[in-house]
């Protein structure tokens, strides 16, 4: 399966061009097995330089960094969550994206990294709320936005003060969300993810003797990687809380990276009484995962709220 056609990664990578836009790329350029110019990958400087390269050539962001050790998250894949959840939201508008500054998404751990609201705001023109239960996450997020001023008023933070919590206290009273996304942490324990990074470097370092503590190539503080239940114990809370709100989202949506994980959560959302359930898949090369998408309004209300909040969609 491909990368979603308006996804601007797709195809191979420009390395000179990215190079040129970010000099720091350049000695990380390595040969490839066929002769090509390519990148290694198991190192997390690669892939931070990389992501500075695509987001300054792409999206217009300047000065993107995060600090040492925090999740450096591939941007085609993020690209393509983004473009998925737009076709969503045009499918419940004719068949017409609706884009532009009346539309409102809540990333919940919207990370160090700020990738989603940055991608969606330039792609889409959408407003974008970001949270997260890490101060310091939060802190350099602000820094990027101070650094790219176009895209700071479109975009605001908002810490969340319960750790256990996912929407409350992050969701005011009566505020209303077009759609909300989320990148889940994916491991139940510290162990199990250093078992899936082990597995993760072996692959993409075949041929060569395994490192006693192989690092994180995309990095990952704990908050972003662990939680409690691991990405069905989490997505499992994250339902029960958005039916409790289920007036004030249109869209709900997470990542589901284990596909396992699909049939209980939806289970779940029918018995909370979802209206509408949407898995849809996606790929980036050998990796696959699928966007989760639910909505508690009824045919009415959807039409209702996007009388109320979207851009007209054009007529044919």
């Amino acid at each position: 399966m491909p990368f979603h056609p308006r996804n601007k990664h797709k195809g191979h990578y420009n390395l000179g061009t990215l190079a040129a836009a970010n000099p720091a790329l350049k000695p990380l350029i390595i040969p490839g097995k066929t002769g090509e110019r390519t990148l290694d990958f198991s190192k997390a400087e690669a892939v931070l330089e990389l992501n500075r390269a695509l987001l300054a050539t792409q999206y217009g962001i300047q000065k993107w960094d995060i600090p040492a050790g925090y999740l450096c998250p591939p941007i085609p894949g993020r690209a393509d969550y983004l473009h998925t959840l737009a076709d969503l939201l045009g499918d419940s508008h004719d068949g017409q994206i609706p884009t532009g500054p009346t539309l409102v998404g809540l990333d919940i751990g919207t990370g160090a990294n700020l990738v989603y609201p940055l991608i969606g705001q330039h792609e889409y023109q959408w407003r974008f709320v970001g949270s997260d239960i890490d101060q310091k996450a939060l802190d350099n997020a602000k820094r990027i936005l101070t650094d790219n001023p176009k895209v700071q008023p479109h975009i605001s933070l908002r810490h969340q003060s319960h750790p256990d919590s996912i929407f409350r206290g992050v969701i005011e009273l009566d505020e209303r969300f077009d759609f909300t996304l989320c990148n889940p942490p994916f491991h139940p324990s510290a162990g199990a993810a250093k078992d899936a990074n082990r597995q993760k470097w072996q692959k993409l370092n075949k041929g060569k003797a395994l490192d006693d503590n192989p690092g994180l190539n995309f990095g990952g503080q704990s908050t972003e990687l662990i939680c409690n239940g691991g990405e069905s114990g989490f997505l499992a809370r994250m339902i029960t809380e958005s039916a409790g709100l289920a007036q004030q989202v249109f869209w709900f949506s997470s990542l589901v990276s284990k596909a396992a994980n699909v049939a209980a959560l939806e289970k779940q959302l029918r018995e909370l009484g979802a209206t509408d359930v949407r898995a849809l898949d996606m790929a980036q090369g050998e990796k696959h995962s699928r966007l989760l998408a639910w909505t508690f309004l009824d045919k009415k209300q959807r039409r209702a709220w996007r009388k109320a909040r979207w851009p007209q969609p054009h007529k044919v």
